[in-house]
């Protein structure tokens, strides 16, 4: 990989991200996916920007959106994961807690990754066994060495309303075992924070590719740790994704390893299936 695409990325996460903050406040169309599960006209406007750009500026790469799926060939050596907007939500409502996620896979493994606040003007970024930085600031993740002393974050699946029961299963245990828990709705800015040691720990299920593609390098190379909750690398199709800043990461999966399995969906379509 060259080193300069890193930079590539930045910019043009910088300038997806001018999009957001520009309709930031007026969402324009919001249309329903799912039950919860939202999309505005800016998560469109900014995929085909980024689409456009890594088009012109990587035609050989292939690509995965979340609004438009995959392109480009399947034997590429490089494949772009973008989230447009992740914490849509939050952007639909006014809630000022959403990024742009841009990852770059090498032959299917995480090799760069931006995630960028537009409102707070935060750019993470990292390249695989380079680091990772905060506007070009090097960052770490936090020394936090027990449990009830940090503070973790979670989100919940889109399904929540079809199966409460899952999600209770995974937050419940926590409530008596950290500091604090947030959910504040986009699972790339939780990350990112724990790379940064705003946070000490991370779990979630069923999120999607493009959720946790850059943010998890960012938290690899601040010095924490990224797995499912047995420990095992974290699926491709991040169904389970538990982090935190590798010292907590012991008693982190303690907890999880209690959780009750969840199955995952047989079924074609299901919203966090990896995608083909």
């Amino acid at each position: 990989m060259n080193a300069a695409w890193l930079d590539e990325a930045v910019d043009v996460a910088r300038r997806a991200g001018a999009i957001l903050r520009a309709g930031f406040g007026h969402p324009g169309q919001v249309e329903y996916k799912g039950g919860i599960d939202l999309v505005t006209e800016y998560d469109r406007r900014t995929e085909a920007y980024v689409r456009a750009e890594i088009a012109r500026r990587f035609p050989e790469h292939a690509w995965l959106g979340e609004e438009t799926g995959g392109g480009g060939s399947a034997a590429a050596t490089y494949r772009w994961v973008v989230d447009p907007l992740d914490g849509t939500t939050n952007f639909a409502h006014g809630y000022p807690f959403f990024a742009v996620s841009i990852a770059l896979e090498e032959n299917g493994q995480r090799a760069l990754g931006v995630v960028y606040d537009p409102l707070r003007d935060e750019c993470f970024a990292a390249a695989r066994g380079a680091g990772a930085t905060l506007n070009g600031v090097p960052i770490a993740v936090s020394r936090v060495a027990r449990l009830e002393q940090a503070l973790a974050a979670t989100g919940f699946p889109y399904d929540v309303h079809e199966r409460p029961e899952d999600t209770l299963s995974v937050f419940a245990p926590f409530l008596a075992r950290v500091q604090g828990i947030r959910r504040d709705g986009s699972a790339a800015l939780n990350l990112a924070y724990v790379a940064c040691g705003r946070f000490d720990a991370f779990w979630e299920t069923k999120l999607h590719p493009w959720d946790v593609a850059a943010a998890a390098l960012l938290v690899e190379e601040a010095g924490g740790r990224v797995t499912d909750f047995a420990g095992g690398p974290m699926p491709f199709d991040a169904f389970e994704v538990a982090a935190s800043n590798g010292v907590l990461h012991p008693e982190l999966l303690s907890v999880l390893v209690g959780v009750p399995r969840l199955a995952r969906p047989t079924a074609a379509g299901a919203p966090w299936s990896a995608p083909a």
